[in-house]
This record gives C-alpha cells, structure tokens and sequence, in this order.
C-alpha cells in the first residue's frame, strides 16, 4: 500500500494525540477518584518528582500516569509543523480502541478497532489499514503500559520544574518515531511533549471537556467497509 505524505503525517497526528490522550486521562482521573497510590504526593506545596529524581523512580511514576483512564471522549485542537489548527473529537476505549474525527474543514478521521488502525479521508474516499503493531500507536493503547518493556528510552532527566522523559519507537513505517515527554513536578502530570513522526513531522496537541466517566459507544470504533462513506453535504 501506498505511503503518502497525508497518510504518514496522520499516523504521526494519531501517536501525538494517544500520547496526550492517556496522559491527560490519567491526570484527571487521580483528580476524580483521589485514589491512595505511591505516586505522586497529594500534597500541593510537595513536589512529587525534585531535581534529580531517580530516573527508575520517573519511569515508574509515567507507567501509573498512563495506566489510570481506561476511557476518555474529549474535544483537540491540533496545531501541526506548517502551524495549521485542527479540532475535533476524540473517543478512547482501552485496550486497542481509538476514534478521533476532524472538524470541517478538515476530512480526515482515524479510527482503532483493536486490532487494525484505519486513516480514513471523507472528501476523498479513501482508506489506509495497518496492523496496530506496526505503526507507533501499539504501546499507548495497551490496558497495562510499561515503557522500559515497550519503547525504548533514551534519556530521562530532570529539573527544579520539569521530568522529561525522551522514548524512540523503532518498530513504525520509515523508521523511527521520536517522543518528548516534559511533566511538571507539583503533581507530575505531563504539561509539554513532542512528536517526531520517521519522515521528520511534529504535532503539538490540546485536549478540552475531557469526559473519563462516559463509556463511548463500541460502535464508533467499527471500523466500516472502505465502501461505505457517510454522504456529504
């Protein structure tokens, strides 16, 4: 199947968006529950991750981030390389389902069925499938995330104000797909990241009305017919 520019930049908008996704999620999801955890403290004058925090500690404390939200509907707003806005929905059901559709007027919409990932374009009519596995998505959407065990790790460090946390996916098209992750210290919820998709593309993403309490419907993560297309008006 073809690779085009349009297809590789959506996988890299698809990686960008699961990362803060599952982040945001995780955050908001400590808030509701207030469950009791090793990490982070609750405590506001605290900081849950001090300069030079342990960087075993810091990858520990990212795993239980990621691993709070099991499901999330959210509205984004994309901002890409060239400095275009996009917004949207976005429907998460772990493990293995994504859905997230472009407001006009953008076409695209993306959807995870679990086992498949379609990048699918509305005025065009067309349909790009990929196993899960193969494109960079595969470890965000698992129900329990380890990073040691499904990304590798380059570098984590750490400031007064921020842990940042560096991972490559070798295993995506055209190589590898570099992440950023900077979160902040008081609670350690992440506050800043960078996608590098392999053919060099970075997506900035904002998530606003996260809902964690609505179960989407499974429906939405059908991934239909590539005859099938909803008309257009």
């Amino acid at each position: 199947m073809a690779e085009g520019p349009t297809m590789n930049r959506g996988l890299g908008y698809f990686l960008a968006f699961l990362l803060f996704v599952m982040s945001s999620g995780a955050s908001q999801a400590q808030k509701a529950s207030a469950p009791e955890k090793k990490t982070p403290p609750k405590q506001e004058n605290s900081k849950a991750a001090p300069e030079g925090l342990d960087p075993q500690i810091a990858i520990q404390m990212a795993d239980d981030y990621f691993n709070a939200a099991k499901f999330m509907t959210a509205d984004f707003v994309q901002v890409g390389v060239d400095g275009r806005r996009a917004e949207g929905k976005l429907y998460v059901s772990k493990p293995g389902k994504l859905r997230f559709e472009y407001a006009q007027p953008a076409t695209m919409e993306i959807i995870a069925d679990g086992v498949s990932v379609a990048i699918r374009d509305r005025k065009l009519q067309t349909q790009q499938i990929y196993f899960i596995g193969q494109t960079p998505l595969k470890f965000l959407l698992q129900e329990h995330l380890k990073l040691k065990r499904d990304v590798k790790i380059t570098n984590v460090s750490s400031n007064t104000n921020s842990t940042i946390i560096t991972l490559e996916d070798t295993a995506t098209f055209g190589g590898t797909s570099k992440i950023k992750l900077a979160f902040d210290n008081k609670n350690f919820s992440l506050k800043q990241w960078e996608v590098t998709d392999p053919q060099g593309y970075q997506t900035l993403v904002t998530l606003h009305n996260i809902d964690l309490k609505s179960v989407p419907d499974n429906g939405l993560f059908r991934i239909p017919s590539n005859e099938i297309w909803p008309s257009q008006n």
